[in-house]
């Protein structure tokens, strides 16, 4: 379990960090064409399903909430490919993608810290979850008119939730602790036998 917890936090931290970078390149590059927009995108909704999938079987997740994790996460590699297939075709599109992808994994978060009661950070795993089920939602609601539109909104959420992810990796990381390590022999009783006669 303590090296669950530790390669726990280190992911999230390496996602925040990732999601924040992501965002920060998408707002200093307004003349971006939708097709790299939607690189930049479906490059992190495949990452994020993966982790989902392989976050869906740890000991932290309820059984009953592991089929719901792993679909979730195959749904975001799915909704990944498809932005580098066809984001060409349409900015709606790509929003939905998206937001569809956001929505499904704060959902996931969600449920999975509502129904854990012990989890480390549990609050943190609540605030993040429902951020992003507000970014999703706000995507697939918000009709958007133009690339510079869309990469404006999903950079600043990208940045928030990037931000939030690290926070939610300390907590974590502060939360989990640290067992000291149990001596050698600690536990051990050894009775001494009388050395046979000959």
């Amino acid at each position: 379990m303590g090296v669950l917890s530790d390669a726990a936090w280190q992911v999230l931290v390496a996602a925040g960090l990732a999601a924040i970078v992501l965002g920060i390149v998408v707002l200093a590059w307004p003349a971006a064409t939708l097709a790299v927009v939607g690189a930049l995108f479906g490059t992190y909704l495949l990452v994020s399903g993966i982790l989902q999938l392989a976050g869906a079987f740890g000991a932290h997740v309820p059984r009953h909430l592991r089929v719901l994790g792993f679909v979730s996460g195959a749904l975001s590699v799915l909704l990944g490919l498809l932005c580098f297939r066809g984001p060409a075709q349409s900015i709606l599109l790509l929003a939905l993608w998206i937001g569809f992808g956001w929505l499904l994994r704060g959902v996931m978060l969600t449920a999975t810290a509502i129904s854990a009661e012990r989890l480390p950070a549990r609050g943190w795993q609540i605030a993040l979850g429902m951020i992003s089920v507000l970014a999703g939602i706000l995507l697939i609601v918000l009709p958007f008119g133009s690339i510079t539109a869309l990469a404006l909104t999903a950079g600043v959420w990208l940045i928030a939730l990037g931000a939030v992810e690290i926070v939610h990796g300390v907590q974590l990381r502060v939360g989990s602790g640290h067992r000291p390590p149990r001596r050698a022999g600690r536990g051990l009783h050894f009775r001494s036998q009388p050395h046979p006669q000959p």
